[in-house]
């Protein structure tokens, strides 16, 4: 092992999806697929809640956010992997490694204190229908969606800069397809304890807050569906958050699969496949799950393309 270097002359391999060259091509063209159909999906979404007025409420403003925060972080990802699919060296540098680290943590830590501001949306919407307009305000819309900005860009500011504050020495390769926290702190070859304690510190801390609001809001939710008397009434009630909760329980779900596995269960191919999930598919799946399930939406598509 040479003596650490952290200069910017660094570069790092990713080991990939596969060590099979034959399958490079196949890859590329389920990551183009994907990739298109998101950005497709989402930004068809953001268009229509721009345009039509009957849209133009809380839940889908946060929705128009989250569409936008999808197509971001996924365009952090998914053509730096396209053109190493088509690339003999699948490098990256030290520099251009942090900041997709940078954007795509910012990006996702976003989405998940975005989802968290949804759920207390629906609470407000199904438990004081009365006050809703009052509880969600345009301005309390903005701060919430401010704060899940700001926060998320701060707690990826924290991440970034301590992992890439670490000495890295000749192992350099990275055991994912992008520059993700953990794959890229695991080269390092000076103490990385405080890191890691800083690393869970603030992760802790923000999926407790995070999960607090969603659990907490939804306990109430239902609590107020079950004492609706009409079953239609309960199905109208229960039918204004299942697309939501649809995506708090793929995402989150798919989070504690990756993190609370047994350490003998661990193996990089299903962290890698499950990376894809999270990263690329669920961002796919968001404008489907919200637009499918949605009659506000189809009747604001049809309107608006008839």
């Amino acid at each position: 092992m040479q003596t650490p270097n952290q200069s910017l002359d660094i570069v790092f391999l990713f080991d990939g999806l596969t060590k099979d060259p034959r399958l490079d091509v196949v890859l590329f063209i389920i990551f183009l697929v994907i990739y298109i159909f998101t950005i497709l999906g989402n930004g068809g979404l953001i268009v229509l809640v721009m345009k039509s007025p009957s849209l133009h409420t809380p839940m889908y403003f946060f929705l128009k956010h989250l569409s936008f925060i999808d197509m971001c972080y996924t365009s952090v990802i998914i053509p730096r992997s396209l053109s190493d699919f088509l690339s003999n060296e699948k490098t990256i540098t030290l520099l251009a490694c942090a900041v997709q680290m940078y954007l795509y943590a910012a990006y996702f830590n976003a989405e998940v204190l975005l989802l968290a501001a949804m759920a207390y949306d629906r609470y407000a919407a199904i438990c004081k229908p009365l006050l809703y307009h009052v509880l969600m305000k345009r301005r309390v819309c903005h701060v919430l969606i401010c704060a899940c900005y700001s926060v998320g860009f701060f707690d990826s500011f924290i991440h970034t800069r301590n992992v890439f504050s670490q000495s890295y020495c000749n192992s350099l390769v990275i055991s994912n397809f992008f520059c993700d926290v953990a794959p890229v702190l695991k080269l390092s070859c000076s103490d990385t304890s405080m890191t890691e304690l800083v690393l869970y510190a603030v992760v802790g801390i923000n999926s407790f807050v995070c999960l607090a609001t969603i659990v907490t809001s939804y306990a109430y939710i239902f609590s107020t569906i079950l004492r609706i008397q009409s079953a239609q009434g309960r199905l109208k009630a229960f039918t204004t958050c299942s697309s939501h909760l649809v995506s708090v329980g793929t995402l989150f779900g798919t989070l504690m699969y990756m993190y609370l596995r047994p350490n003998s269960s661990y193996s990089n191919d299903q962290d890698k496949v499950v990376s894809v999930f999270y990263t690329m598919v669920i961002p796919m799946l968001n404008p489907i799950i919200y637009s499918f399930r949605n009659k506000d939406v189809r009747r604001a598509f049809l309107k608006l393309t008839f």
